[in-house]
């Protein structure tokens, strides 16, 4: 079976945090893929504020994703604190892709539990359509 690979930028242009809640977890006692995307959505949100955006109005564009792809390095339970970094990567004419890294705050040095890639192109909601990202936003993401 081949093996999903997700390349890390060298470096994340926001991080944000937060502690994993008792609601997080599946009937394995831990948490789940599904749950791992709602928190790349969460970080997305909030990376998406840092720039003055949000989901529906980047420069008066929308997004969509429109594909998503997870890489599991080790296991996350409650209370963890996370630490989410995010870089927007691979520019479109009408989109780009988000990297997520998702670390275990530890004592010692964080440790690698996920990694998230999800593929974010600019919608038009009232059309219907794919629309060209635009310039502004371009150069704000690329930063």
């Amino acid at each position: 079976m081949a093996r999903i690979k997700i390349d890390l930028p060298e470096s994340f242009s926001f991080s944000t945090s937060f502690a994993v809640r008792i609601t997080d977890l599946n009937f394995g006692a831990h948490v789940g893929n599904d749950t791992v995307l709602s928190f790349a959505h969460e970080a997305r949100v909030r990376y998406l504020q840092s720039l003055g955006y949000r989901e529906l109005n980047l420069e008066g564009v929308g997004l969509i994703m429109s594909d998503a792809a997870l890489v599991f390095k080790n296991e996350i339970y409650y209370g963890d604190e996370l630490m989410i970094s995010i870089r927007a990567v691979e520019f479109s004419r009408v989109g780009f892709d988000l990297i997520y890294q998702i670390e275990k705050k530890t004592t010692e040095s964080p440790i690698l539990v996920a990694l998230v890639k999800t593929a974010m192109v600019c919608f038009d909601y009232e059309q219907k359509k794919v629309v060209p990202l635009p310039e502004n936003a371009l150069r704000k993401l690329k930063v």
